[in-house]
């Protein structure tokens, strides 16, 4: 019962891309948030460093830098908006703002997707999620599936009033986590023309429910949810007590043979060159412990039926999230809808591999529906 219990938990933080071990000995559970640090909730973009510090190398045929805006939170949002570098100063041109994957930094996957985008002649707009990287907002790596979702809108606010932007032509991508975000903005925002997701999870029903939940007996589900509000609710006790925040733990440092393949294709991604940030909660701390209790309650996706506009979902033939796009699909109703599955691709292969990822489908879709 014990082991049983303890593989429920280390699931349902593995949902946000972290690894929580109850009584385990990961030295990332013993994080606490004390990060006095964090940017200020008014930051300008001319405070902000424009080194080149991605993951991914730089486009010379592309332009960025770095601003800010702001959500109805009154919180500041950092991003890199990349533009062709052959555009002039009096263009109008399509715009997508993207971020994600749940944990990451615009660094990281969003800024990839967006420097190729511009490329293909888009403005596009990379940004921290409230809370994370260099974006404003206590206690730091807070997540939460309505500011999460509004920070989506707070990007389009902003792309809306840009000079450089086609009026009425905004679209947004979502990668991951920010997948199931993309959808839920999507639905509530209807200046979103066009949305895209890219491996996407929806964290709400992860968090809730575990991994393949699928056909799991209710009763069961209900039960383990139970335990976990009572074992986060205590440890928010603790945490006003202790003046800190108990973070869940990054993506594990080291692998085992007996871990899933899922969880080692995650450390291969944050823990490695490949695509480590300091910045990112993926590749260190987690998100706070706390922000799971919101997920459990506030189900994402609640109205996704109503979204009108076209949305293409893509997902990796192989990846263990698979489920998460299929079932999402499902329920989506409006008429312009693709479900795209890249042929042998894992969840991790739709961050980084620019040999599979779709750009030309992306494109032609954006391209369709962003006029």
């Amino acid at each position: 019962m014990r082991e049983k219990h303890l593989a429920k938990q280390i699931l349902v933080a593995l949902a946000c891309g972290v690894f929580l071990v109850i009584g385990g000995n990961s030295p990332a559970l013993a994080a606490e948030n004390t990060l006095s640090k964090a940017p200020a909730e008014t930051i300008k973009a001319s405070q902000l460093s424009e080194k080149w510090d991605k993951v991914f190398p730089e486009n010379r045929q592309v332009t960025h830098h770095k601003v800010t805006f702001h959500n109805r939170y009154g919180l500041t949002l950092v991003g890199d908006l990349y533009m062709p570098k052959s555009m002039k100063q009096d263009d109008k041109l399509p715009a997508i703002a993207m971020a994600g994957p749940y944990g990451a930094v615009k660094e990281q996957v969003s800024g990839r997707y967006a420097q190729e985008m511009a490329a293909r002649g888009f403005l596009t707009l990379a940004f921290d999620p409230s809370f994370t990287g260099e974006s404003a907002g206590q206690p730091r790596n807070t997540t939460s599936p309505d500011i999460n979702t509004e920070d989506f809108s707070a990007a389009v606010d902003f792309l809306s009033n840009h000079e450089n932007v086609a009026e009425g032509q905004i679209g947004i991508l979502g990668i991951c986590g920010w997948g199931g975000f993309a959808l839920n903005a999507a639905a509530m925002d209807p200046r979103i023309k066009a949305t895209v997701t890219s491996t996407m999870y929806d964290m709400s029903r992860n968090i809730a429910n575990g991994y393949f939940d699928n056909g799991k007996d209710a009763a069961e589900l209900r039960a383990n949810r139970l335990e976990s509000r009572k074992k986060i609710s205590a440890q928010r006790t603790q945490d006003y007590k202790n003046g800190t925040y108990q973070m869940a733990g990054g993506v594990p440092t080291e692998v085992t043979e007996d871990m899933p393949q899922f969880v080692k294709d995650y450390h291969d991604f944050y823990q490695t060159k490949r695509g480590y940030h300091p910045r990112s909660f993926g590749s260190t701390t987690g998100a706070t412990l706390s922000s799971l209790l919101d997920f459990m309650n506030m189900p994402l996706l609640s109205y996704s039926s109503e979204i009108e506009t076209p949305v293409l979902m893509i997902h990796g033939e192989k990846a263990h999230s698979r489920y998460y796009s299929e079932d999402a699909f499902k329920r989506l109703t409006g008429s312009n809808k693709e479900l795209y599955i890249v042929p042998g691709a894992v969840h991790t292969d739709l961050y980084d591999r620019m040999d599979i990822i779709p750009f030309d489908k992306i494109e032609a879709f954006f391209r369709a529906n962003l006029k």
